[in-house]
């Protein structure tokens, strides 16, 4: 019985639930890498190459939007991290919709967050030879011979062990903090000297004399919130990491906690900079503002290092997707519903068959590539966006199902837990819905995502039906 269930209160079969996705992992990754991964899941490619395109379109208020949503993003995160205290799990928040709303929520829970990471990595490797292509050498290969290469490099390293995988995240997360250090304090000498850039002088000026705050209106600012919580979409990754580590109940809160800062600081303090240096017309959505500001500053190399990090982010982003979804696709396998293949896992104890899975959808985003290279990015973010929100709520969901059990006493809460609770998962699943209405809002490609989503439910329902038999056939086994 677990230490977690209350001595008074008769322990249900739910309170001892145990996933059977959890067996056979390895415990490789220690508390450096788990940090690391938690601050790489909050600075990814929506920040370094998104935020070109959203300052270009909202002005300054993007920081107002990058700092809503990162409230919302540590709410969900930390509702996981209790979670996880409670009882760590590889297979996440897909093993807690398992024991909170039964398999038909942990399918529902494991697909939408397959169909953020399937299309995020589309999204990854596309931002990956977008950045390729600003180096001469690579302006003439194709840009779906590029992504196919970042696409090959980063599965391979994720198929060898988790250990791989965990160190190359560590490394990945170093360069990504160590430039946006770096580019701050050198953002922050150009502003307090007010350094000419490009012939402009930086300051507050920079934003007053141009529109100030919302130079276009609000709405601008309200409509690229869609886009601003793709930018947080790996956030969760840490709780799934918590199932391949030695002592998640010290780790874990501590990685969590410091979400929040960092969210504040290298999002909201980096627009904040971008929009003091120089004016928002002059980003855009085809280069990353960071290599814009070195670029205009025209100091050799800077450009060209800076554009090297936002490579590393989007390699970053593909690694952290392809681990995450081999994890949550085997907890699905072993309970039949996901195919059986997924839950297949190598010597190296790493669940290869799911992330090959992932993967073969990073094919089909190359060939988008050779499609449509201009509007794959765009395309694949709104889906993912779709993904994110429907994995969101689910966490959210879960989260709510199990405070309701703590107060009935059926189960106990650890002691670190989702603040102001219930009222925080009402408020979070609001907010999630109203991003929906503002992506409809939109117009164009956001309106046209939306109007997926009954199909997207449709083949969810479609799918249940294809999969219970075998769901139950594993349910009746294990009891």
């Amino acid at each position: 019985m677990s230490d977690r269930t209350l001595t008074e209160a008769p322990a249900p079969a739910s309170s001892r639930h145990v996933d059977a996705g959890d067996e056979g992992y390895s415990k490789d990754l220690k508390s450096r890498h788990i940090n690391m991964i938690a601050i790489g899941g909050a600075i990814g490619t929506g920040l370094f190459l998104g935020a070109g395109g959203r300052l270009a379109g909202a002005g300054p208020s993007l920081a107002i939007a990058y700092a809503v949503c990162g409230v919302f993003a540590f709410f969900v995160v930390r509702a996981l991290g209790e979670l996880v205290l409670y009882r760590p799990s590889s297979g996440a928040f897909v093993s807690y919709a398992r024991e909170f709303m039964g398999e038909k929520g942990a399918y529902t829970a494991g697909w939408l967050y397959f169909l953020n990471w399937s299309t995020t990595t589309v999204a990854d490797i596309t931002a990956a030879a977008v950045f390729a292509h600003y180096w001469s050498a690579f302006t003439d290969v194709p840009q779906w011979v590029l992504a196919f290469i970042a696409l090959a490099i980063v599965l391979t390293a994720n198929l060898i062990s988790v250990k791989y995988f965990g160190e190359m995240e560590f490394w990945f997360s170093i360069v990504k903090v160590s430039a946006l250090v770096i580019f701050m304090l050198v953002a922050i000498y150009l502003v307090a000297t007010s350094h000419p850039i490009d012939g402009h002088t930086p300051g507050l000026a920079t934003i007053t004399d141009n529109g100030g705050l919302f130079p276009s209106g609000v709405l601008p600012m309200l409509l690229v919130v869609q886009g601003v919580v793709f930018a947080y979409a790996s956030v969760e990754l840490c709780g799934v990491a918590a199932g391949e580590t030695e002592n998640p109940e010290k780790i874990m809160p501590k990685a969590i906690n410091s979400i929040m800062w960092r969210v504040g600081v290298f999002y909201v303090g980096s627009v904040v900079l971008l929009a003091l240096l120089l004016p928002y017309t002059a980003y855009s959505a085809d280069q990353s503002p960071f290599v814009t500001v070195f670029d205009k500053l025209g100091i050799p190399g800077t450009a060209g290092i800076m554009n090297l990090v936002v490579l590393t982010a989007a390699l970053s982003s593909l690694n952290s997707g392809l681990y995450s979804t081999g994890r949550i696709l085997r907890s699905m396998a072993l309970s039949g519903s996901a195919p059986k293949f997924t839950g297949v896992m190598n010597k190296g104890k790493v669940p290869y068959g799911g992330v090959l899975f992932t993967a073969a959808f990073g094919v089909a985003g190359v060939c988008l590539n050779y499609f449509m290279p201009g509007e794959a990015f765009e395309i694949v973010l709104n889906l993912a966006s779709i993904g994110i929100l429907g994995t969101w709520g689910m966490v959210m969901l879960c989260s709510l199902f199990f405070w309701h059990r703590s107060k009935n006493g059926l189960v106990s809460r650890p002691s670190y837990r989702l603040p102001w609770a219930p009222y925080t998962q009402i408020v979070t699943l609001l907010f999630l819905a109203t991003v929906l209405v503002l992506m409809w809002s939109d117009g164009g490609v956001g309106r046209t995502t939306v109007m997926l989503v009954p199909v997207i439910a449709a083949a969810l329902v479609g799918g249940w039906f294809l999969v219970r038999g075998r769901v139950a056939e594993l349910a009746a086994a294990r009891d």
